[in-house]
């Protein structure tokens, strides 16, 4: 998620490609492993109370978060979803070649996710989820998380570029309990969430509207974050 760390010449760009696909895949699946796993683990422990599991939930996939952007930032960037890298292309951080491929990988990487957490907790290795998160609410929420992740993205990687990884790990625990669908803010994630009949799944179903929601937030927060952010030109 260091998008401007990403900028043609910039040192990702002396990285390999492969290496590159490889971070994004491998740190989609650990985010996807934690968010699924945990959701579980909450469950199983919370004794039925749901407040707590969520709490559980959204805990363990910020700290993810920030561990998976600090570790991997400096090979790919560290984007872990495609709505993130949709905003890196609109930048010209990447080229629509790269873009494409992060995508690609990013959603491999969230289903391999899934299934090894369901394998750890002794699961089938892919479960269809009955639960449907559907309605104007949930598609304004999924909208409001994305447009929320981006401009923390876009704002702190200017103010702060250091800052980047706990920002956005602490903006997805705020946004798991401020937004009625949880705050998902990513379409591999999406996907992958469809696969699993657990806390955190999703009917296949809900899909699409989620992922038009976080797609048309990440324009939204694209749009708006970067005039904000516009350096005044001279008089």
């Amino acid at each position: 998620m260091r998008m401007s760390a990403a900028a043609p010449d910039g040192p990702l760009q002396r990285i390999r490609y492969e290496r590159r696909l490889a971070a994004e895949a491998l740190g989609t699946a650990l985010l996807l492993a934690i968010v699924v796993g945990s959701g579980i683990m909450g469950e199983r422990l919370a004794g039925g109370n749901v407040a707590i599991a969520l709490l559980v939930n959204a805990i363990a996939t910020g700290a993810g978060l920030v561990v998976l952007i600090e570790s991997l930032g400096p090979i790919s960037g560290a984007h872990l979803n495609p709505a993130v890298t949709l905003v890196a292309w609109l930048r010209r951080d990447i080229d629509g070649r790269a873009a494409i491929a992060y995508a690609a990988a990013q959603t491999a990487g969230a289903i391999a996710g899934t299934i090894t957490a369901h394998l750890m907790f002794a699961r089938p290795p892919i479960e269809f989820s009955a639960t449907h998160r559907d309605g104007p609410a949930m598609a304004l929420s999924e909208f409001v998380a994305t447009f929320g992740l981006i401009g923390t993205i876009l704002g702190v990687s200017r103010a702060r570029p250091g800052f980047v990884s706990i920002a956005v790990g602490f903006y997805i625990v705020a946004a798991y309990w401020f937004t009625a669908s949880t705050a998902f803010a990513n379409p591999a994630v999406t996907v992958a969430r469809c696969l699993t009949a657990t806390f955190s799944g999703i009917a296949p179903a809900s899909a699409p509207a989620f992922i038009a929601a976080q797609i048309a937030g990440a324009l939204a927060g694209w749009t708006l974050f970067t005039w904000l952010y516009r350096e005044a030109r001279p008089a």
